[in-house]
């Protein structure tokens, strides 16, 4: 059912005064250009949402009228074509509605993605790999570019690791949803004794960030190592050290890249990957208090259990955040998380 909530865009337009004003200034394109940048394409974003808050509103009206008219005339035909353009309508606001829910200044950015098997050996390793198909399908139905950065296979199946970028607009928006722990039951295809398994995978969502936002690394904080890459992406280097490894010694971050041919390519990204972990790093720490209010406090800690995949002995994904939760296990893999996503960041505004 479309919600009444869209039509309230008071905190838009007042942000966009706000906006409006600043840009206005005198000399504040030649003092802050950063900034200024930054600005300007939120005043685009803004605009845009008035925009489609009008073509929805008009919208919705059009059709009440031609709902009144096939009632009045009796038309079967015409008022179940009415319904079939309400629905369609219906759609295309439940997604506008979760785009103003974009509200955070690194929403619109692209998103870097690295998932990790926990305890459970092949198990938890064909867990990653089953993640890692899922969010590439979702990127592929929004036709936002999916790149690996680094990819280390299982021992014998699935993925021991792999980090990867998904370019589109707002894809961080979109998947801040996902980070932390996603856990999976079923009955493992690796045991002989067909026994039920639970198994474990985290996942770190961070912002890419570009030029707006400066944050020096000192060289004496980082230790870079090189190796030979290996995977997809790494076949065609596997004969030469060209893959990177950089440890950020005062948090112990630790980042690779084997994607590219060149070492100093590889350096160059697995720089910018560690700058938005750092990014992210602190901006958690900046928002900790802030995020303590939801759900008992624990709940939306990074590394906490976000979400169950229960497959034996019956059939369920559960977000444990927002309590939602879909039966139908196999469209969820298959990428279709929009719900969870939207229940997400409807749950960040309570």
């Amino acid at each position: 059912m479309i919600s009444g909530s869209i039509f309230d865009l008071t905190n838009v337009k007042e942000r966009l005064t706000i906006v409006e004003n600043t840009l206005s200034k005198a000399d504040f394109w030649n003092n802050n250009q950063n900034e200024a940048t930054a600005l300007s394409q939120e005043r685009g974003f803004l605009n845009n949402q008035l925009d489609e808050w009008w073509k929805y509103k008009n919208g919705i009206e059009e059709i009440s009228m031609m709902i009144e008219l096939a009632e009045e005339e009796n038309d079967e035909n015409f008022f179940a074509d009415v319904k079939k353009q309400f629905y369609a309508l219906e759609k295309e606001i439940e997604i506008y509605e979760l785009q103003t829910l974009l509200k955070d200044k690194d929403d619109k950015r692209n998103a870097i993605i690295a998932i990790n098997a926990g305890a459970g050996g092949t198990e938890s390793q064909d867990w990653v790999e089953m993640l890692f198909r899922l969010y590439l399908k979702w990127a592929e139905s929004r036709n936002y570019k999916a790149s690996i950065i680094d990819y280390l296979p299982g021992d014998e199946a699935g993925i021991k690791n792999v980090t990867f970028t998904v370019n589109g607009p707002y894809a961080y928006g979109y998947l801040k949803s996902e980070h932390g722990v996603h856990r999976m039951v079923r009955i493992s295809p690796f045991d002989a004794n067909s026994r039920r398994h639970t198994s474990f995978a985290s996942i770190s969502i961070v912002p890419e960030i570009e030029d707006d936002i400066t944050l020096e690394i000192q060289e004496k904080d980082i230790k870079i190592e090189t190796f030979r890459a290996s995977g997809p992406g790494g076949q065609h280097v596997n004969k030469t050290s060209s893959a990177i490894r950089i440890t950020h010694l005062p948090t112990n971050i630790v980042v690779q890249c084997q994607n590219e041919k060149s070492q100093h390519r590889n350096k160059d990204l697995a720089l910018k990957i560690l700058k938005a972990r750092l990014y992210a790093l602190e901006k958690e720490k900046q928002e900790k208090k802030k995020q303590l209010k939801h759900q008992g406090q624990k709940d939306i800690a990074w590394g906490s259990q976000i979400r169950s995949y229960v497959f034996n002995p019956y059939r369920l994904v559960k977000d444990h955040r927002t309590n939602l939760e879909i039966g139908d296990v196999d469209r969820v893999m298959n990428g279709d998380i929009d719900e969870f996503i939207y229940a997400y960041l409807k749950w960040l505004q309570n």
